[in-house]
C-alpha cells in the first residue's frame, strides 16, 4: 500500500509516495538518489547504512520508511558541501581515516551522532559508539584520532 510520507532530509522539506514498508535506505538511494548511504549486511550489522535520525545514528536498513515522517533525516551528502565540509568528514580527510571508502559515511554519521550527543568523548566512549561500525580495511586507530580531532574543532579547539 503506497502512502505519503513528509520529513526533512537533509535541510530540505521532502515528500515521497511509496510503500511505506520499503527500508528508509532503499527510499533513500533508489527513490532520492542519495547513494552515500550504502547497503553493507542488510541486517543492521555493520554500519554502513547509518543516517541521523533527529540527530541520532540509525540503520536505515532496518527501519522503514514511514519510521521518519514527520522527523527530521541527514545523510552523509547533507553534513557539508563540496566547498566547507563538515568537522567529522574534514578530520576523516586530515587524519586519512579511510581506506576504500565504503564505510566511511557510516562512521561518518555515526561519530556525529556521538558528539551530538557528547561533545567531549573519551577514547573509550568513542570506540564504544563505533564498536558496531565496521571498517574491513582495519582503519580503526585513524577514525578514532578523526573523531577527537572533529570534537576539539567542533567546540572551537584547534
Amino acid at each position: 500500500m503506497k502512502d505519503t510520507i513528509r520529513f526533512e532530509l537533509n535541510n530540505k522539506p521532502q515528500e515521497v509516495t511509496i510503500d511505506k514498508e520499503r527500508t528508509l535506505l532503499w527510499v533513500l538511494r533508489n527513490d532520492l538518489d542519495l547513494t552515500g548511504t550504502k547497503y553493507g549486511c542488510g541486517m543492521g550489522l555493520c554500519g554502513a547504512c547509518s543516517v541521523l535520525v533527529d540527530n541520532k545514528p540509525v540503520r536505515s536498513c532496518q527501519v522503514t520508511a514511514d519510521f521518519v515522517d514527520g522527523k527530521k533525516v541527514v545523510t552523509v551528502e547533507g553534513l557539508g558541501t563540496k566547498d566547507k565540509l563538515h568537522p567529522v568528514q574534514q578530520a576523516f580527510v586530515d587524519h586519512d581515516a579511510l581506506q576504500c571508502g565504503y564505510c566511511t559515511p557510516g562512521m561518518i554519521i555515526t561519530a556525529t551522532g556521538l558528539l551530538y550527543k557528547n561533545p567531549s568523548p573519551t577514547r573509550e566512549e568513542i570506540i564504544d559508539a563505533m564498536d558496531e561500525n565496521f571498517c574491513r580495511c582495519g582503519a580503526y586507530t585513524r577514525i578514532i584520532d578523526a573523531i577527537q580531532a572533529a570534537s576539539k574543532k567542533m567546540k572551537g579547539g584547534i
